[in-house]
């Protein structure tokens, strides 16, 4: 629990910000925010003691007979809004044991994360991501169907009617410590892309809840909706949430830099690669766990489909950004594959096991495909042993189900809800009838 000399240090900042009210924050297992608001007067016995509440509730945690769970603030995360007298804590889930101890969740996907750092840091590693974050803005018509907000392309501007939400989206970032590096207009038409600057995973992974909670409520005060729905168009290019990542040493250093290679790649960051390409396949459960992801996985609209590696062709399952000379520490590998429906927590833990695994394994990476990979012949595919990513969350689940690195990184409580809850949506999809078949059926 917080220490008290910090405890006062914290109600000292929400007295002086006039703060009426608290809100303690949690993820379910899919990345949805879950909150809990408590009056100021509260926020002592809160910060003190934890917040109860009934887990049970949330679909993924606690059985009905262990309902009881314990929402844990992490002072680090306290963003103050004085303008609203609103201030706000992410928090990690405890649960009650024998003896009347309690101890961290193992279905909270914030502790999934911080298990993975902790074992990187035993190896003297600190994993760091830069993740683009891109959704649609979207309005009714008429007839009261949802169509995109406006006809702008990439880094358009004049026929961009969405960049004065953007700019309001990026002050209210400033206001909740969220550091960003750009935002612009995106391929397809309504799409948008923000992005958070490098650092630490679990900070990042935090500053992603917070950014798609601003970016949804800025736009329904503006009219419209924002939806980080994968594949809401077809026809068109889908929404990622490309991750941009490195191993840095407990000193700052960027253990993924060699000025000798010619990508300036170390052999650290090789194996790294590798390891994710090696778990590609059940990787993708995660990072892209919706039914609709795998719409979005289509050859034809800059999405991966085949697990290679290169660095101009932005068809590759991971690709290595260029940089400046003197910046070696923005060299990095960039996932491509993510989607902004993943729960960040959950997809930052499977990528850091997945590359700690190629570490560990000293897995060779296989040589880099600057070829549109799109339109190669199955017999270079073959020849050249390049696999493709699932084409369904069923197949990807499967895939997962056999992954013994990604299953313990899950751990057994999570990746059991996880899958179970996964399957269930297959089946939910599998009886559907789309408007597509009625059209072409009917």
């Amino acid at each position: 629990m917080i220490p008290k000399q910090e405890i006062r240090k914290v109600l000292a900042r929400l007295e002086k910000a006039k703060i009426e009210f608290v809100d303690f924050q949690f993820s379910d297992i899919f990345g949805k925010v879950k909150n809990v608001r408590v009056p100021y007067e509260r926020a002592k016995d809160s910060l003190e003691n934890g917040v109860w509440f009934d887990g049970s509730s949330i679909k993924g945690f606690t059985r009905i007979c262990e309902s009881d769970a314990l929402l844990v603030p992490d002072i680090d995360t306290l963003v103050i809004n004085p303008e609203s007298k609103e201030a706000s804590f992410i928090c990690d889930v405890w649960v009650p044991r024998k003896e009347n101890k309690i101890t961290p969740f193992e279905g909270d996907p914030r502790f999934i994360l911080k298990r993975q750092i902790k074992k990187a840091k035993k190896l003297g590693f600190v994993y760091n991501t830069g993740p683009e974050i891109e959704f649609f803005i979207l309005q009714k018509d008429q007839k009261g169907n949802l169509i995109p907000l406006d006809n702008a392309g990439y880094f358009d501007r004049s026929s961009d009617r969405s960049s004065e939400i953007r700019k309001r989206i990026m002050k209210m970032c400033k206001k909740a410590g969220i550091r960003v590096s750009s935002d612009h207009h995106e391929v397809a038409k309504g799409q948008s892309e923000i992005d958070i600057c490098y650092g630490p995973a679990l900070e990042i992974a935090d500053k992603i809840m917070r950014l798609k909670t601003i970016i949804q409520e800025v736009v329904l005060e503006s009219g419209y909706i924002a939806t980080f729905m994968p594949k809401p168009i077809a026809g068109t290019n889908g929404s990622g949430m490309h991750v941009h990542q490195s191993l840095f040493s407990l000193e700052g250093e960027n253990l993924f830099y060699d000025p000798n290679d010619k990508y300036n790649l170390s052999s650290l960051a090789y194996h790294f690669i590798a390891g994710q390409m090696a778990h590609a396949r059940a990787l993708s459960a995660i990072v892209a766990p919706t039914v609709n992801s795998y719409k979005r996985l289509v050859k034809g609209y800059e999405a991966p489909v085949y697990i290679c590696w290169a660095q101009n062709n932005r068809s590759a399952y991971i690709r290595i950004p260029r940089f400046p000379p003197h910046r070696k520490k923005a060299c990095r590998a960039e996932l491509r594959s993510p989607d902004p429906s993943a729960n960040p927590y959950l997809a930052f833990a499977g990528m850091l096991a997945a590359g700690l695994d190629g570490i560990k394994r000293k897995l060779v990476c296989p040589q880099p495909i600057e070829e549109d990979v799109y339109h190669l012949s199955n017999e270079v595919y073959e020849q050249r042993h390049i696999q493709t990513l699932p084409a369904s969350l069923r197949e990807a689940i499967e895939e997962l189900k056999n992954d013994k690195v990604l299953m313990k990184a899950l751990g057994s409580h999570l990746s059991q809800e996880f899958i179970k809850s996964k399957l269930q949506e297959c089946e939910e999809f599998k009886s559907e009838i789309t408007p597509l078949e009625i059209e072409k059926y009917l």
